[in-house]
């Protein structure tokens, strides 16, 4: 059988994705339809992919010369440095998987298979809980539609979530979970976002700044100039944490406010055993970018101050980036999440 060309808008590749392999020397359209096939293939296999190595060119680095394409566990684990303390550690998610597909650019622009291995060293997915797997979760504009008519009549993300999952036979037959439900939620309200809400919080910023010069507030904006990050701590807030700042406890509670984001604390105690606040953030949404930008403001708002141990949940993202922002500080788990 000759080498089919893959490509994304071309509908009768459908039977391609599904039943086809990828083989050596087979030919794909573009590197995003490159992508889509090795999904494809990962979800009747069972793994979850992702993208790795990339080699660009140096003429024009918009174009990619080269790709591979990795199973999710793919990788070997840092060690961890709160091992020794921690009872609990974290599952380990990577096995050092070296299940891969390499496709190189040719002269004619498309993309050729040049190297493959399929022997994974881990289980893998069941057609049952194919769905769950990270690259596999994506909401499609059926589902869509039907999350933005639910969230406009005032439903909550979990009754949403479970409706339409009664609608469909089981919520495993959505093709995506509730996180990416949540996550769907957040950007869509992140892009409504009236520039009159925008404008009454800073509004509020500015007369606390001029009521008291110490009050201090940072913003983080996206590429199109809108707020997505927010933190903001007060005189009493800064006195505290100069204090009584070195242990820190920190959290954030989903779904406190209209848009659905993240609301977070950075709490501890005084000498007297009582409830103190070191500043408060409004989040975008919980990723490493996210967290490693409100980490650094912290510090920054308190003179690079870093706290001697912090205590969090158990938000993969949030860990990642205390790792590269408090490398010095212990970090461990509240005992309310491990519970």
């Amino acid at each position: 059988m000759s080498n089919p060309v893959l490509s994304p808008v071309d509908n009768s590749v459908e039977d391609v994705y599904i039943q086809d392999i990828p083989r050596i020397g087979m030919t794909i359209e573009s590197e995003n339809a490159a992508y889509c096939f090795y999904n494809q293939y990962g979800r009747n296999v069972g793994f979850s992919i992702r993208r790795d190595h990339a080699h660009r060119s140096k003429e024009d680095p918009t174009i990619i010369k080269q790709r591979r394409f990795v199973c999710n566990k793919h990788g070997r684990r840092k060690m961890d440095k709160r091992d020794i303390n921690t009872k609990e550690p974290r599952a380990k998610t990577i096995t050092d998987c070296l299940v891969r597909m390499c496709i190189s650019r040719v002269k004619d622009g498309q993309y050729e298979c040049k190297d493959f291995f399929d022997d994974h060293n881990h289980e893998l997915h069941t057609e049952a809980t194919s769905h769950l797997m990270r690259s596999q979760c994506q909401i499609s504009n059926i589902v869509a539609h039907g999350i933005d008519l639910a969230d406009d009549s005032g439903m909550r993300p979990k009754a949403t979530f479970d409706l339409m999952g009664m609608q469909v036979g089981g919520s495993e037959n959505l093709g995506c979970t509730r996180v990416d439900l949540n996550n769907y939620l957040r950007t869509k309200h992140q892009h409504d976002l009236a520039f009159g809400e925008a404008g009454s919080l800073l509004a509020y910023f500015e007369n606390q700044t001029r009521n008291n010069p110490s009050f201090t507030y940072s913003l983080q904006l996206d590429n199109g100039e809108q707020i997505t990050n927010i933190f903001w701590a007060d005189p009493r807030m800064l006195i505290d944490y100069a204090v009584f700042g070195d242990v820190v406890i920190f959290d954030t509670t989903f779904c406190t406010n209209k848009e659905y984001r993240p609301f977070g604390i950075f709490a501890g105690f005084n000498h007297h055993r009582g409830a103190t606040i070191f500043g408060a953030t409004i989040l975008y949404d919980e990723t490493v970018p996210s967290f490693k930008w409100l980490f650094e403001t912290f510090l920054e708002t308190h003179g690079q101050k870093k706290p001697k141990t912090i205590f969090t949940d158990q938000d993969a993202a949030m860990s990642r980036a205390i790792a590269e922002v408090l490398p010095e500080t212990w970090h461990g788990l509240c005992i309310w999440h491990l519970m």
